[in-house]
């Protein structure tokens, strides 16, 4: 039997990427965060602007968690992104919020590695696949505690962001956009895979920001994860967030997405 798409995507809201690829060109710099090998950090994008993460000294893979910056409760649905849009994400592609709300929450409108495409082992780079390297996966695996793993890291900042405790803040942390990484599944055994990353300095991946963001963003252990992503030995960069903001002008016509519009009540009401 042929396959079916289980979600067709026609009658999903557009990305005007005209518009925003003039209001990126029209766009400043405010601010700039450097997020160092090992840990995590984070910077705030309001609605219209854009984020742009940067690779600047070496190839470093990027483990990124968004959240509605005004409700908490709101965060990337890695999961739904992965199967409206693919196990990879590039220009036009969007990020979407968890429920109730499952609205777009930031729209990928530049990346510099788009030219990749799928290799010959099935891999691509940008991927909503896997869910984070986490000092309990790594436990289970080595039987080692490692505190530096992409999960630790994003719950530092997570902390650090809005001010809660270790324990409280854990529980924000969720499933990623793994930025620059290169992944896929084994066509033998069907295995989550990594290769090493071609991202080079200089490259980036730019979101346009549809709502106000947290964005919270870790340079993984794993280096460009070429040979394993819970180390200490691998070869690790910063990563550069940078927020741009276009002229008050720059977006005429364009309009925060609305939270979802299903009524709610799961039939239990009349």
């Amino acid at each position: 039997m042929r396959p079916v798409i289980c979600y067709p995507t026609d009658a999903l809201p557009g990305a005007d990427l005209v518009l925003y690829g003039s209001a990126l060109a029209q766009a400043q710099v405010t601010e700039t965060v450097l997020v160092p090998p090992r840990d995590a950090q984070s910077i705030r994008v309001p609605s219209g602007a854009f984020l742009r993460i940067v690779s600047v000294d070496g190839p470093q893979v990027g483990d990124l968690n968004l959240f509605n910056a005004k409700d908490l409760s709101e965060r990337f649905y890695s999961g739904k992104t992965r199967a409206l849009h693919g196990t990879h994400v590039s220009t036009g592609d969007r990020l979407w919020s968890s429920f109730p709300a499952l609205r777009p929450m930031a729209t990928v409108v530049a990346d510099t590695l788009d030219w990749y495409g799928i290799d010959q082992d099935g891999g691509s780079v940008h991927d909503v696949i896997g869910t984070r390297c986490g000092p309990y996966t790594n436990h289970l695996l080595s039987g080692q505690d490692y505190h530096h793993c992409c999960h630790s890291n994003l719950t530092r900042a997570v902390a650090a962001a809005v001010d809660l405790p270790i324990e409280e803040a854990q529980g924000l942390v969720h499933d990623v956009l793994n930025v620059f990484m290169c992944t896929g599944f084994t066509r033998d055994t069907g295995q989550y895979f990594m290769k090493a990353s071609p991202v080079r300095p200089g490259d980036a991946l730019t979101l346009f920001a549809e709502i106000d963001l947290l964005p919270v963003l870790s340079a993984c252990p794993g280096g460009d994860c070429g040979s394993e992503h819970s180390s200490d030995t691998a070869p690790c960069y910063p990563l550069l967030m940078e927020v741009l903001v276009p002229p008050a002008d720059a977006l005429v016509g364009w309009q925060m997405p609305t939270p979802n519009g299903y009524v709610g009540g799961h039939g239990t009401q009349g």
